[in-house]
């Protein structure tokens, strides 16, 4: 039934992000940009690309912030085109996608602010899918009820904040608390709209926010080790969906170290994979090689959500395409900006160690 009716009123906007899926950058043009060796080489590579004039109006000498920044831009425009021409169903799961920027933008400015940071310099930082307003008011926010009140009741993330509330001070572990309360009840509610909307987009959208979960209770719990976070309160971070979920995420709230958090992993197959792949495993060594398992796992959870999102951009007739074009537009950003990092730090030992989109 999907196939007979969902070109009526997104057959369009499917083709348009099919095009942009189509401009990624292939493995070619990324072996091409390695081989730069100035930053205006790299414009120039990039200029032959999908990407275009967009650094035209810039003057020498290009910067690496600049690449970026430009670079985000042209997918904000092509995102707001999606987002403008939609209407319905389409419309709000596009609108559920710029959530996630204003959690990002709302932690930003509160740590900024706490750590005396320049506001003008923090809202510049900020992504523009994340824009809304009154967020110059969080520069002078001191408690949570206070944010909460002045600024966060009139945006999307009201509903989503309302368990924040018990937080008092605005200090950085009851930051992270809030950052990770937030996500958690994103997930979970971005999670139950996609099953509303049944068909296709339910199967491939609980498939990718189930990993996404996953990722973020992995991260959680590793993060916490050796911090005042409780595993009470490290329990309660969880996304309650995923493929871990409840049996993984239990024991991943009362895990000690990263070989209990490798244990559950075995649980699941792909996951499990991480751990054997370039030799990381349990084994227990200090605290350093503890840490690079752990910085380790991080690229290898960024490259299996690039496989996913590679597969559903490939799919027909559901939404998501529109998520998983996003999350690799984005991937690939940061993938031209390490690189051009690299350039410009003369690192051409890591030049070669981002994701390839």
């Amino acid at each position: 039934m999907e196939m007979l009716t969902f070109n009526a009123t997104g057959g369009y906007l499917e083709g348009v992000v099919r095009g942009y899926r189509n401009s990624l950058l292939t493995s070619q043009t990324y072996s091409q940009l390695s081989q730069c060796e100035t930053l205006e080489d790299l414009k120039m590579q990039l200029s032959a690309t999908d990407y275009g004039n967009f650094l035209a109006n810039e003057q020498p000498p290009i910067t690496t912030s600049t690449i970026a920044e430009k670079a985000t831009g042209k997918l904000v425009g092509e995102f707001q085109y999606l987002r403008d021409n939609a209407t319905g169903p389409l419309r709000e799961f596009l609108d559920y996608l710029t959530y996630a920027y204003m959690i990002d933008n709302l932690i930003l400015l509160i740590t900024g602010t706490l750590h005396e940071r320049d506001t003008h310099e923090l809202l510049d930082r900020c992504h523009p899918l994340g824009h809304f307003d009154g967020m110059e008011a969080l520069c002078v926010a001191t408690t949570v009820e206070e944010l909460y009140n002045s600024v966060v009741v009139e945006t999307p993330l009201a509903e989503y904040f309302k368990e924040c509330l018990s937080a008092s001070d605005l200090d950085d572990l009851n930051i992270e608390i809030i950052r990770n309360s937030l996500y958690k009840a994103y997930l979970e509610d971005f999670y139950n709209f996609t099953q509303r909307l049944g068909g296709t987009t339910a199967i491939a959208m609980g498939s990718l926010l189930s990993f996404e979960a996953d990722r973020r209770t992995l991260n959680i719990t590793l993060n916490s080790f050796g911090t005042s976070l409780t595993k009470e309160q490290r329990a309660k971070l969880f996304p309650s969906i995923g493929r871990l979920y409840p049996e993984g995420n239990n024991a991943l709230a009362r895990a000690d170290d990263v070989d209990q958090v490798k244990q559950v992993c075995d649980m699941v197959p792909e996951y499990k994979a991480w751990w054997k792949e370039g030799g990381m495993g349990g084994g227990g060594g200090g605290g350093g090689e503890e840490g690079s398992e752990v910085e380790e796992l991080e690229g290898k959870m960024f490259r299996e959500e690039t496989r996913l999102n590679r597969i559903e951009t490939m799919c027909q007739f559901n939404y998501s395409p529109f998520y998983s074009w996003l999350k690799l537009k984005e991937q690939e950003i940061r993938s031209i900006t390490w690189i051009a990092e690299c350039i410009a730090q003369d690192a051409r030992d890591r030049i070669g160690d981002f994701v390839h989109v």
